[in-house]
């Protein structure tokens, strides 16, 4: 599993992540895949690690009421000063 700080590298962590998360909000696969207009296949699939497009994977998203985010991975090093600078 490539998980580093909530950060999900690969798609069996993300498909083992979405079930996890689709179990926390009470849905079963079925009712993820008619919110979504999929197929529970499709979802199946997608909680399996394969690969889907990225419109079923933001429409699955979206049918258990989660959004996707883009994080930077940079270092910000404004805040990391901040953050050891003894003087704040």
């Amino acid at each position: 599993m490539l998980l580093m700080n909530n950060i999900i590298l690969d798609l069996k962590t993300f498909g083992q992540m979405f079930r996890k998360e689709r179990k926390a909000v009470g849905l079963t696969q079925a009712q993820v895949a008619k919110n979504a207009g999929l197929r529970r296949e499709t979802i199946i699939k997608l909680e399996s690690g394969a690969q889907v497009d990225a419109n079923t994977l933001i429409q699955a998203v979206a049918a258990l009421g989660k959004t996707l985010a883009i994080n930077d991975r940079r270092v910000d090093y404004d805040n990391l000063n901040e953050a050891f600078n003894e003087d704040n």
